[in-house]
């Protein structure tokens, strides 16, 4: 027996997503976003924070000290003024830390505004059985994106350590004199230091964000990526099934004809080329200001037209030049004034053998 084993091969996605791609998967929550500029600038924000506000808070924890140690502890140890001591420290603690938070919340909201605009999406924290499965789940934690994402986080520690270690370097000297200053100045020395360390840091995390965010940015549009075949999919749902749409068309045309062929037998005259041609007009006195076409036609149409008024008694008329120039016209239009002569004269005739008046 001959087995024949059939392989078949995913078509490659080699297109670029189209607009409605692209909205349904934002819908989703699935953007080109860095979690590595947010952190960035959370930071940096930080640490010019600090260093504008540090004596502020220096102030702020030493009276917090001077007041609990001066007045605090001549409270009673009571219920009530232990938790009254509390409270006051909790409330002077919070003055103090609530530009920290509250910098951090604006700058993590603007960097994602900044990345993606406003969006609200609650596809990603949807609960979903799959992502329980743990073949899936071995997948994510071994895959390409995990691999880089590791190498990713070995780079940024292994330079913003180098960083570190060349400020310290930098500032050996201040250092090693902090044993002989005093306590004030030593502070001042270490938080100097301190700064300049995480500024550089910063700095330094902020470019490897905004190289992150153009990876990601191209990650992203790879993983979006579309089939020929989705793309045609995707056009058939958005404008129709072409093969739909051409039989709509066409369905449209024949009932067009079929409506344009009951008004022949009530025209007054069909002008003809006399084979290629055939125009028919109606004229009702005190209706119409002039002569309306009501059907035309070429070729087969204007046989059909022939014959039809032949089988309804209605005059056909040749005369080349004038349904030449009548055919261009659209049905239902009444003729140009140019034509009132050629054509009065055409109705007269019809009329005169009608034994009506024009």
């Amino acid at each position: 027996m001959i087995r024949l084993n059939i392989q078949f091969f995913a078509e490659e996605k080699t297109e670029k997503a189209t607009p409605r791609k692209r909205s349904e998967t934002r819908k989703k929550g699935q953007v080109s976003k860095s979690a590595d500029v947010v952190t960035a600038l959370s930071l940096l924000s930080m640490f010019l924070l600090f260093m504008f506000a540090v004596p502020w808070m220096g102030h702020q924890l030493a009276d917090i000290m001077t007041n609990t140690l001066s007045n605090g502890l001549n409270n009673s140890l009571s219920e009530g003024g232990v938790a009254k001591l509390f409270t006051g420290l909790v409330l002077q603690s919070g003055k103090i830390v609530a530009p920290i938070f509250l910098l951090s919340f604006v700058i993590a909201i603007a960097a994602n505004i900044m990345q993606v605009g406003f969006l609200f999406s609650s596809e990603s924290i949807t609960f979903k059985l799959n992502r329980l499965d743990p073949i899936s789940g071995f997948k994510r934690i071994y895959s390409l994106r995990a691999l880089v994402e590791f190498l990713k986080s070995l780079l940024k520690i292994c330079l913003v350590g180098l960083c570190t270690f060349l400020i310290l370097w930098m500032n050996i000297d201040q250092i090693m004199m902090i044993g002989q200053k005093s306590i004030g100045a030593a502070l001042v020395t270490v938080g100097k230091i301190t700064l300049e360390m995480g500024i550089s840091a910063t700095v330094l995390l902020l470019f490897l964000a905004l190289l992150d965010f153009m990876y990601q940015k191209y990650d992203y549009e790879k993983n979006i990526r579309m089939t020929k075949k989705e793309v045609k999919d995707e056009y058939k749902k958005t404008e129709g099934d072409p093969l739909i749409k051409s039989k709509i068309r066409e369905r449209q045309r024949q009932m067009a004809m079929r409506r344009m062929m009951q008004e022949v037998p009530k025209a007054d005259v069909i002008i003809t080329n006399p084979t290629h041609y055939a125009v028919a007009l109606v004229y009702k006195d005190g209706e119409m200001d002039a002569p309306t076409i009501v059907a035309k036609g070429a070729d087969y149409v204007a046989l059909r037209i022939r014959e039809i008024a032949k089988v309804n008694g209605v005059p056909i008329v040749e005369k080349r030049e004038l349904a030449r120039a009548l055919y261009p016209l659209e049905i239902g239009a009444q003729i140009p004034e140019t034509f009132f002569k050629a054509v009065a004269e055409i109705l007269a005739y019809v009329y005169q053998l009608k034994g009506k008046k024009l």
